[in-house]
């Protein structure tokens, strides 16, 4: 079975709808455009994991007011957060055209324990619109051999709770809201009112209820359909008051007053009527004696720009009229109702769908495998006339472990397309945008009624502070300033060097001071750790002033996440008990849950020949002669063994292109050599033994020339204190590539957990080609079981897609 989630309606047709009155669409005078906000989303392998276990992640960064991939920033922040709102683990994610993907190792010696964890997500440019536009989600670490110990006592608890339905409560132990849809009721003018009952952990009940009026005359009844969420209808009469009797599934009872009406103003209501959008406004006689032929504003407007404006003159009751449905776009519309003094008197949120042209197909070859079979996996992204449609998938292949029910998590559609856009945590998220479910956009728009209900992201424009703005990041920046020593005043003009070492990634960089002493390395691009060396020196070569040095990183965003334990499901059961069954039938357990064993050796600051292994090499020690010789080149050319001339420098005689050249320890521009006063030189040592030189990488390939000054005395030169940084950094999280089982190219080692994991495959990168079709290959694991393979990604055009299969592995 596939099952396919995006938005989509069938084709409508226009049928008579009464009488209405004549009405002008004029382009939107308000805002047409917002800042450029990038909304964020990840795509996890997973929701529910193990300790030891990977969580592998696919990021989407998109333009917020179309959903088209958006390339602004280079960096994005990918934090895991403890209960206790620590950061556990954070990396830096590279961007790329808004694409980018990480992962991050749940090990017991990274501190990471067992509970449930927040995944966050942000630019340092989105930290300009608040916190709505941090990407959020929940996630649980279980022990597995610890929570399998406590099932019985879950079970037992589980019972326990059971039992609690027929307590009677002291204090009612459930909440429900009352949402009028536009706003507020309107004294004789018939409203629908939304409303949403929930227990005290904020999770749905079902309810049938009962309104009286404050005579205790019945008025109406309603029910809720879908997650404690359903809506009624009122007329609310002068004078009078209404509450409602409330009754929950388990039998419990209890009453609560309803919002009171208004006495005049206008109510706005939105209706599809076979197939027509429909607004009307409403106002009592009393509103209208008021304010006769009054004039009105409606906007609509889609992500915070808006698309559409009318002026309505209203001089009955009631007026209604459609919404053009080729100036709709898709997603959530916020409709504003405005008086003639542009104040707001109404809101509505309402959900448009429209069918995309896309057929995004995805078939695997069989739906029965063996275990350790081979699967081939093809995807294609075409329009509905079979041209190929660019687009951006993330594939993840999981066990299910026997749970087989779909709990309807957050996915790239939902949040995109719904999520994103209002406040607070939407309960099963994604069941709003699967097909199957025939009432789904009936039970979304009780969604918006409630949750949505005059709560709304776009509803203040968002807006950078000037004061406080964050800029876009395309790599990683390091800036300052050099300023005189023991005093403020700016050193103009001066050479400033960066040098950055790490493992896989290492450069030289220069940047001279601007009027101001400033000074700025941009767009740096660097993994891993990384040793980073700052020098500053006058226009003569000499280290000179202080260097003032910025954040290279901004402040870490507040953390608001509850601490909450895991709540031992039914199904959490199941899923614990199978996975404790694989592990054991083949004694085995979770990769990483014994601590690893980190090797921590002391930071020093580099001495003299103390970073050279075993290399072979040349030390000359200054002379009476040191200063008879023309320049530093001179000097080495004739002392040095194998050094020779080279166009303005040297070289030795195995290569083609100069050594790298330090000064008292720290990598130097060959300009700033030549600049260096015999009378300052105390030794130098030369190798062209590049195999030995570690300490400097890949940075060393022809070989290496350290010059020591007489006032080195294997410290920090007094004067070089304040002129010099040495600093240790992170870089770029370098991502690692998902390890798949191939049972053609056997290694012991990496296969012993592979065989049982939970997650069989994952795959960032899916991209059809320009014929829109894309195949993948991947081998089972060697369990029987069922496995799902879902499907995240969207296109070129900005249509978020989910497809989710299923099949079985037996043998």
């Amino acid at each position: 079975m596939i099952e396919v989630s995006f938005c989509y309606k069938k084709p409508f047709w226009f049928l008579l709808l009464g009488l209405f009155f004549t009405f002008f669409w004029a382009p939107a005078q308000e805002q047409k455009s917002m800042p450029d906000i990038e909304k964020i989303y990840l795509h996890t392998d997973r929701n529910v994991y193990f300790t030891g276990e990977d969580l592998w992640y696919k990021a989407y960064v998109v333009r917020a007011s179309n959903n088209l991939l958006f390339d602004l920033s280079g960096i994005l922040y990918v934090e895991l957060i403890s209960s206790n709102s620590d950061i556990i683990i954070r990396n830096k994610t590279s961007l790329e055209m808004g694409l980018g993907h990480g992962d991050f190792q749940l090990q017991d010696s990274l501190d990471v324990k067992p509970g449930k964890y927040q995944l966050r997500a942000y630019t340092n440019w989105n930290r300009n619109f608040g916190d709505d536009f941090v990407f959020k989600k929940d996630i649980e670490i279980i022990d597995l051999f610890e929570s399998h110990d406590k099932s019985q006592s879950v079970q037992n608890n589980v019972t326990e709770s059971k039992s609690l339905k027929k307590r009677n409560f002291t204090n009612n132990p459930y909440k429900i809201a009352f949402f009028p849809e536009s706003g507020s009721l309107l004294e004789n003018v018939a409203s629908v009112i939304g409303f949403k009952a929930v227990d005290l952990n904020g999770k749905p009940i079902a309810i049938t209820g009962t309104i009286y009026d404050s005579d205790n005359e019945l008025v109406s009844t309603f029910e809720s359909v879908h997650d404690g969420m359903g809506k009624t209808q009122l007329l609310p009469i002068e004078g009078k008051s209404y509450y409602a009797k409330i009754k929950t599934k388990n039998g419990f009872e209890f009453q609560q007053d309803l919002p009171k009406a208004s006495q005049s103003g206008y109510a706005l209501s939105y209706r599809n009527f076979k197939g027509r959008n429909i607004v009307t406004i409403n106002t009592n006689q009393q509103t209208l004696v008021q304010n006769p032929n009054a004039t009105l504003i409606v906007i609509c407007k889609s992500r915070g720009v808006s698309y559409l404006e009318t002026t309505q003159t209203l001089t009955e009751t009631s007026l209604s009229f459609e919404l053009p449905k080729d100036k709709i776009p898709d997603g959530i519309s916020q409709i504003t109702l405005f008086d003639n003094v542009n104040k707001p008197q109404s809101e509505r949120l309402v959900y448009f769908e429209k069918e995309p042209d896309l057929e995004v197909q995805f078939s695997i070859d069989k739906t029965s495998y063996q275990p350790e079979e081979k699967v081939t996996l093809n995807v294609s992204s075409k329009s509905k006339s079979g041209e190929g449609k660019s687009a951006s998938f993330s594939l993840s292949v999981t066990d299910t472990n026997g749970v087989e029910e779909d709990n309807y998590d957050s996915n790239i559609c939902s949040y995109f397309l719904m999520e994103s856009d209002i406040r607070g945590k939407v309960y099963h998220p994604a069941y709003y945008f699967d097909s199957n479910n025939l009432k789904r956009l009936e039970h979304l728009d009780n969604l918006l009624l409630t949750q949505g209900w005059r709560d709304f992201v776009w509803k203040i424009s968002p807006k950078i502070d000037d004061k406080n703005s964050y800029k876009a990041e395309k790599g990683i920046t390091i800036s300052g300033r050099v300023k005189q020593l023991f005093a403020d005043k700016p050193l103009v003009n001066n050479n400033v060097t960066l040098a950055l070492m790490g493992e896989k990634n290492n450069g030289i960089f220069s940047a001279v001071t601007d009027s101001i002493g400033r000074f700025q390395f941009e767009k740096l691009m660097f993994s891993g750790k990384t040793n980073m060396q700052l020098n500053a020196r006058n226009e003569k070569g000499k280290f000179a002033g202080e260097i003032v040095l910025d954040p290279i990183e901004q402040a870490r965003l507040p953390i608001f996440f509850k601490n909450e334990s895991i709540n031992f499901t039914e199904t959490t059961q199941i899923a614990i008990e199978n996975v404790f069954k694989k592990y054991t039938g083949l004694n085995l357990k979770p990769e990483g849950v014994l601590s690893e064993v980190a090797i921590v050796g002391k930071e020093n600051r580099v001495q003299p020949f103390d970073f050279w292994v075993g290399a072979r090499g040349f030390t000359y020690n200054r002379g009476a002669d040191t200063d008879s010789y023309l320049n530093i080149f001179d000097l080495l050319s004739k002392k040095i063994p194998d050094v020779t001339p080279f166009k303005n420098f040297v070289r030795f005689l195995n290569y083609k292109e100069p050594p790298l050249f330090t000064l008292d320890g720290q990598i130097v521009l060959l300009n700033e050599i030549s600049n260096i006063s015999l009378s300052d030189i105390g030794s130098i040592w030369a190798t062209a033994d590049i195999k030995g030189v570690k300490w400097y990488g890949e940075e060393s390939p022809y070989g290496l020339i350290a010059i020591w000054t007489k006032s080195f005395s294997g410290n920090q030169p007094s004067k070089n204190q304040f002129s010099s940084i040495s600093k240790r950094m992170e870089g770029f999280y370098a991502a690692r590539v998902f390890y798949s089982l191939d049972p053609e190219k056997l290694n012991p080692e990496l296969d012993k957990n592979t065989v049982v994991r939970n997650t069989i495959y994952w795959n960032p990168y899916v991209h059809p080609d320009k014929t829109g079709n894309m195949s993948m290959n991947y081998f089972n694991s060697s369990v029987e079981t069922k496995v799902k393979v879902a499907l995240e990604g969207i296109t070129g055009s900005g249509i978020p897609v989910v497809r989710n299969t299923y099949y079985s592995i037996k043998k």
